[in-house]
């Protein structure tokens, strides 16, 4: 499907996505709320099958953060870039680890650097950072180091 199909087939999934141009990858900006449903229906809708995460992760734009899942059909040979934008002060988002099994060391990497909570996944705890860094979130803009005296 190219992306001219995509962008009148996104739609009839989800009616609030709001789709974006111009770049590489079609890009699909989702409520939070909205994510799981949506990411099923691209899994699992036949002329979909986004079958393929191969990149998720997070951005801190100070105000919001933004989760980015990037997915691929290795069927119909198409992309396409799922954003969502989370609450700073709360972020949490539904584990899409049980749609593609790859996202459950990329949704804890994203947990232990940037604290989304990513709600019934089914193993949320540290993945790099050693013992006594949980919470700390070192990715995040405003994060210190007073020991290293890292500043970002």
């Amino acid at each position: 499907m190219t992306n001219e199909e995509l962008k009148t087939s996104i739609p009839t999934l989800l009616a609030s996505a709001v789709i974006e141009d111009g770049s590489d990858f079609l890009t699909i900006n989702v409520d939070a709320t909205d994510w799981l449903a949506f990411a099923q229906q691209l899994r699992n809708d036949p002329s979909m099958q986004f079958n393929f995460l191969f990149c998720l992760t997070c951005v801190d734009w100070k105000t919001h953060l933004t989760m980015v899942y990037h997915l691929r059909s290795t069927i119909h040979r198409h992309e396409i870039v799922v954003k969502a934008k989370l609450d700073r002060t709360n972020p949490e988002i539904e584990t899409v680890s049980h749609i593609w099994r790859t996202a459950e060391f990329h949704e804890r990497e994203v947990y232990e650097m940037f604290g989304v909570k990513f709600l019934n996944h089914p193993d949320l705890r540290l993945l790099i950072l050693p013992d006594g860094w949980e919470g700390k979130k070192p990715m995040l803009k405003d994060f210190e180091d007073p020991i290293n005296m890292i500043r970002l």
